[in-house]
């Protein structure tokens, strides 16, 4: 199954690395695609809890388009770009 989720803040590829680490670490899912031109992630998965991914993006500080996307999202998904640069 492909499942397409629209986030918030994804600004570059350390986003994008990050994003993809922590998503392909759920069970279920076999890959893992970032567009950071359009901010949408793409996951292909086979019985993934779809919810569990929107949750790890959040928590991540990248949640879904028009879910609450707080000052606290924003200076998550800041430190998850840091790192994300520094692992790619």
């Amino acid at each position: 199954m492909t499942t397409n989720i629209q986030i918030e803040n994804l600004k570059c590829g350390g986003c994008a690395s990050t994003i993809k680490k922590g998503i392909s670490a759920i069970n279920g899912v076999h890959d893992v695609t970032v567009d950071v031109e359009n901010s949408i992630v793409t996951i292909d998965s086979e019985n993934a809890d779809i919810e569990e991914i929107k949750t790890k993006l959040s928590h991540l500080g990248y949640p879904e388009v028009g879910d609450k996307n707080s000052i606290l999202h924003k200076a998550k998904s800041f430190v998850s770009c840091a790192v994300g640069r520094m692992d790619s």
